[in-house]
């Protein structure tokens, strides 16, 4: 689907491609006939348009969108055409008119098909339509090229008129470009603006007589050091410069290029860092609705309205012995559930998004405004997972308080539950429907169990080859540890346990060490025990786990709180 100026416009185009195929004819031809009576220099409503296309009037709830401006209404409907026909098959012989394609039509009007894309741009309906040959490519319906041509005649005509350079005017053009570029040191963009006033032909006309003679004369041209392309130092000095500030026109003197070359320079390093970067998300089905822009950005907007009110934002009682720059960190009021769960997914789908146009990149056709909508897209996603950071960096200190005693201080303890918290936020999947505190601190802990030597002893006893523990936790419904202490955490793994069969909440209570005592039994023990072998051990332990992630999905939450 096309890029369209206005938002509702984009919108309509998307209900009216997923409508009845035999009404969507109907729409292409009702936008262009809407295109003919458009004036540019007005604003037309948004009604007005879904009348003229559809015959339907929408509610009053609907008509308080802002005006369109004709200008790029007309561009906005000429793009529905395309997507209206790129939606369904039409073919030529839908219409009972001559159509034809761009070299048809431009040798009848004995023009370049260079013209004809120009025209399109001033107005010029197209089509893409299946022709009798099968394929499907641009075309013009009689009907259309005649109203284009009935308030263009004088362009058409002269457009028509136009010759190809002879030999002796392009060797004249080299001549005078050569002279101008040797005594007066002009550049190209000024050797070319100066010739096109001269000689009356096209500034691209010249430019591109000039890159021609120079690209098949080396030895002769007119600007030698634009023939070789630049290397990837020099180009990574000028993007470099250029996120300092340096202006265009310093590169352009300096490498004796044009200054529409730097831009296509930087946008092309833009380009390779967005594709060089790695974007992470968790996707989920609600991504790809026609509608997920509207739902979750309303959803998001309600979220902030709740935290504007003040309702269940009261801070947390702030422990005591707290350096006063950590004190301020339980002035962030917690994420409400319906809070946190709008977050996460504006913070994964924002990314999605931005992988998705990031796909669509092509190096040797950047456009400056997909480049800024990718960035703008990567820069909110990071203003969302603050957000979420922000508000769980209290949960980071009350567990690094727990383990300060060994080789590590409180504030590097609190720099590595930082990290980890982070890393929870990539990797946290919110459509489960537990809480991020849940996930956060199993993480938070496992990584301390890590760098503190006591807490690593610990962590070893319970290692395995599966992620057992960290799953059971994560499925909780809820857990902090300013709420709730080591005891209730365990009576909640109790109370998913109960759902096993006895061997099999045996197995993973003696294995992992979760009784009062905290005692762990290796796999030969236990079969020894049961009186199975080892590896009958493993698999029972294997399918009780996965019997309690299918237990802890959200739509089975009831079994928890």
């Amino acid at each position: 689907m096309h890029k369209y100026a206005n938002k509702p416009m984009e919108a309509l185009a998307t209900e009216l491609t997923a409508g009845l195929k035999r009404l969507r004819k109907g729409y292409a031809d009702a936008a262009e006939g809407l295109i003919q009576i458009i004036q540019t220099d007005r604003e037309y409503p948004y009604e007005f348009v879904v009348y003229r296309l559809t015959g339907y009037r929408p509610p009053a709830a609907v008509s308080g969108r802002s005006p369109m401006a004709g200008k790029l209404l007309r561009q906005d409907l000429l793009c529905l055409i395309l997507d209206i026909c790129d939606s369904f098959e039409l073919s030529t012989e839908d219409y009972p008119e001559p159509v034809y394609d761009s070299p048809a039509l431009a040798r009848r009007f004995n023009v370049s098909t260079k013209t004809i894309q120009r025209w399109r741009c001033q107005g010029l309906a197209a089509r893409r339509l299946v022709f009798p040959d099968g394929r499907r490519r641009v075309a013009f319906l009689e009907s259309s090229v005649r109203c284009f041509v009935g308030d263009r005649r004088g362009q058409v005509a002269r457009s028509g008129r136009f010759t190809q350079m002879t030999k002796a005017q392009r060797q004249d053009i080299i001549r005078r470009a050569r002279r101008m570029a040797g005594f007066c040191s002009c550049s190209l963009s000024d050797v070319v603006k100066r010739l096109s006033r001269r000689t009356g032909r096209a500034a691209e006309t010249i430019r591109y007589t000039i890159r021609k003679h120079d690209a098949e004369h080396p030895g002769e041209a007119v600007f030698p050091h634009l023939s070789s392309r630049l290397g990837e130092q020099e180009k990574t000095a000028i993007y470099r410069g250029f996120l300092r500030g340096v202006p265009i026109q310093t590169f352009a003197k300096q490498y004796h290029r044009t200054r529409g070359s730097i831009y296509r320079i930087v946008s092309e390093m833009r380009a390779r860092q967005l594709l060089e970067r790695p974007i992470k998300y968790v996707h989920n089905p609600q991504f790809d609705l026609p509608n997920a822009d509207e739902q979750i950005v309303a959803a998001m907007g309600e979220a902030q309205g709740r935290e504007a009110n003040g309702r269940d934002l009261t801070p947390s009682a702030m422990p005591r012995s707290l350096p006063p720059y950590l004190k301020a960190l339980y002035e962030v009021p917690l994420l409400l559930v319906a809070q946190e769960r709008d977050l996460f997914r504006l913070y994964n789908y924002l990314k999605y998004k931005a992988d998705k146009l990031r796909r669509r990149l092509d190096l040797n056709r950047l456009r400056t405004a997909q480049l800024r909508e990718i960035e703008q897209l990567l820069l909110q996603a990071n203003v969302t997972k603050n957000k979420i950071v922000r508000a769980n960096l209290r949960l980071v200190v009350s567990i690094a308080k727990k383990h300060v005693g060994g080789p590590q201080n409180l504030f590097e303890l609190i720099s590595d539950g930082n990290v980890s918290l982070m890393l929870a936020v990539e990797k946290f999947d919110y459509s489960r429907g537990n809480r991020f505190s849940t996930y956060a601190s199993w993480a938070i802990i496992r990584n301390f169990a890590r760098s503190v030597p006591r807490e690593r002893y610990h962590l070893d006893r319970f290692a395995t080859g599966h992620e057992g523990i960290l799953d059971i936790a994560a499925g909780l419904q809820i857990y902090d540890p300013n709420e709730v202490n080591p005891a209730e955490l365990r009576e909640s793994i109790d109370a998913v346990l109960a759902q096993l069969k006895p061997r099999e909440r045996a197995i993973l209570i003696e294995h992992y060490g979760l009784d009062d005592q905290g005692q762990t039994v290796t796999f030969d023990q236990l079969g020894r025990h049961l009186g199975i072998s080892k590896e009958r051990v493993r698999q029972i332990e294997i399918q009780a786990l996965k019997k309690l992630r299918s237990i802890l999905r959200p739509q089975k939450a009831d079994l928890l709180w």
